[in-house]
Parts: C-alpha cells; sequence; structure tokens
C-alpha cells in the first residue's frame, strides 16, 4: 500500500498529467441540485476540463441540466437503480474515473459526498480533502479545522486528488452559451453481497425554502425553551419567506427534528440574512452560520458569543422582541 501511494506521488512529480475533472452529480425531480452546481463552479478553478457523472434510473433530464451548466465541457449517464447506495455510487466512480483518468474526483460535501468520496479515495490509496472552501492551485487547497477557527491550506502530493467541496463556499455557474455533450457509460453490476441497499424513504414537506439554500433564515435555540415555544417561529419565517433552523442544544432538547439542525455537526447555511433567535452561538453552530451575508442575533445576554459575529444584535427577552419584530414586519407590507 505504502508502495502503491509512494508511486502515485512520483508519477505525479515526474509528469505534467493533462489536468481533467469528474463531479458526481446529486440529483432529483430531473434537476440538478444547488450543491452540485458550487462543486462545478469549484471545479472549474481546478483548470483543464470538467466532466460531470449522473447516476440513477431516470437520468435524461438531469443529464440534459448539467449539460447547460457553464463550465462542462462533458456529461456521463450511468443507469441504475433509482436510489444508487454509497457503495453503488463508489463503484461507478471508480468505473468512470478508469474510462477517463482523472486529476481529480469531486463531489459537494453532502450526506452522499461524505460518504461515498472517502470511500473512493481509500480504493485509490489516496488521501481525500473534504469541505474544500477555497482552491489556490490544482493541488492546493483550502479547508476549515477546529470547527472553522482556523482555516488549513492543504498541498496534495497525490496524482489523484479526491475532494468534497462546501457549497456555501463557491457561487453558483451560470448557463453555458451552447450545451455540453452526453454520453452514456455501463453501470458496473451490483455485488450481490452488496452491505446496504436502498429499501425506502421518507421525506418531509413544506412550503417553506429547502434550509440548505434559502435565501434566508430564522434559527432558534435552547432560548425557546420548548417545541410549544418553538412554534413562535413559524410566523416570523412566514413573514420573512425564510427557512426554519435550530441550534444542536434545540434539536438535542427535542424542540425540533434533526434535518433543522445548523452546524458543524449539521448543515452549513449561508443565506443572505440569518435571524439567530434564543442561540448563545456555540463554536459548532457558528460554523455552520457565520459565512451568512447579514447576521441578525436575539439574545437576553449582552456577551453571548452570537454577537460576535452578529452584524445587528438585540439584547432582550426573545419572547417580547420576535413578536414586535412580527408586528412591525406586518405594519411595513401595509
Amino acid at each position: 500500500m505504502l508502495a502503491l501511494r509512494a508511486a502515485h506521488r512520483a508519477a505525479h512529480r515526474a509528469s505534467v498529467r493533462a489536468l481533467s475533472t469528474l463531479v458526481l452529480a446529486e440529483h432529483g425531480n430531473g434537476a440538478i441540485n444547488d450543491a452540485t452546481l458550487s462543486a462545478i463552479t469549484a471545479a472549474s478553478k481546478l483548470g483543464g476540463a470538467t466532466h460531470v457523472l449522473v447516476v440513477g434510473k431516470d437520468t435524461a433530464s438531469a443529464a440534459s441540466a448539467a449539460a447547460a451548466v457553464e463550465g462542462v465541457s462533458a456529461v456521463f449517464t450511468m443507469v441504475g437503480e433509482e436510489k444508487p447506495v454509497s457503495e453503488a455510487l463508489t463503484s461507478a466512480v471508480l468505473a468512470a474515473h478508469k474510462a477517463g483518468v482523472y486529476t481529480h474526483l469531486v463531489a459537494p460535501s453532502t450526506a452522499v459526498g461524505k460518504s461515498v468520496m472517502p470511500r473512493v479515495a481509500a480504493l485509490l490509496d489516496v488521501c481525500a480533502l473534504s469541505d474544500v472552501i477555497a482552491i489556490d492551485s490544482d493541488d492546493t487547497f483550502q479547508r476549515p479545522i477546529y470547527a472553522g477557527n482556523a482555516i488549513s491550506t492543504v498541498k496534495a502530493l497525490d496524482a489523484i486528488k479526491v475532494l468534497t467541496i462546501r457549497p456555501t463556499s463557491f457561487e453558483k455557474p451560470g448557463i453555458a452559451a451552447s450545451p455540453a455533450p452526453i454520453s452514456s457509460l455501463d453501470m458496473p453490476a451490483a455485488d450481490a453481497d452488496a452491505p446496504s441497499w436502498f429499501i425506502s424513504e421518507e421525506l418531509s414537506k413544506s412550503e417553506r425554502p429547502e434550509l440548505a439554500s434559502a435565501g434566508t433564515v430564522v434559527s432558534g435555540g435552547r432560548g425557546l425553551k420548548s417545541a410549544d415555544n418553538f412554534k413562535l417561529l413559524d410566523k416570523l419565517a412566514d413573514r420573512l419567506g425564510a427557512a426554519i433552523g435550530a441550534s444542536r442544544a434545540a434539536v438535542d432538547a427535542g424542540y425540533c427534528p434533526n434535518d433543522m439542525q445548523v452546524g458543524q455537526t449539521g448543515k452549513v447555511v449561508a443565506p443572505d440574512l440569518y435571524v439567530a433567535v434564543g442561540i448563545s452561538g456555540a463554536i459548532q453552530h457558528l460554523s455552520g452560520m457565520k459565512d451568512s451575508k447579514t447576521i441578525v442575533a436575539i439574545n437576553t445576554d449582552p456577551d453571548a458569543p452570537i454577537f460576535q459575529v452578529a452584524d445587528y444584535g438585540i439584547v432582550g427577552d426573545l419572547f417580547t422582541v420576535v413578536p414586535e419584530l412580527d408586528a412591525k414586519l406586518e405594519a411595513a407590507r401595509k
């Protein structure tokens, strides 16, 4: 294994390979999701060609959408299960890499990307770089460490770089002047002894925007004191057209489902407006929202860490401030 790693590094130093990147796309309802679009932007900064791999049962619409994205040179499809599991996606990425011999393999830092890309890296015997927030060159990257309190600059020596991209750190690309060509590749045969398989999924339905990509987010913390009080945010969120998030403390206390959690172990968001209600601002939470364009904090404690990153702060009782804020927003609309 060590000899193989040394060979990869020697090949990288001894030869100049044409740069090329394969992006694993996440898609649904015939569209490429926003996290993948951000990953394509990151891939375009690496230089060379950017190819997109679309895997699933019905790939035609998603492939067409990927082909229309600015910066995409080619799109490849693999027809497989409707909801391929991580092992199947890993095999698909490796098969596409074998066909294209890429210098970079990229996916967004989502639940899927963070499950697939470390497997890919392990099977290629190369390092995996997770949660990349900036690209300095084709082999030098920046990623957060210590819950975002420090930024590490990493130089990758492996011939093949395997990356996951933090979507909030890269803008979404525009529309290409002309669509990229679409080709199909054979999906690797399913492993009869696969340790996991898809059974079903239950999606929560909401008229509110999706948390990870919403332009406005209203989040609640332990200061709301109960699940019933957490519903106080509903009216404010509806008024602002916002998604609702939560701190880990609120989720652990049972105030709301864990898919609302924002932070290091939840979703990373960077909306235009982030309203933190009753959130003290633990490091783990700040790492998931401090890149928001404008941050408004409401807390009774003037020394709460959330005020250190907030653009606007209100020191007061949230049970008084939130209804007043909602009333003023309603009056402003009349």
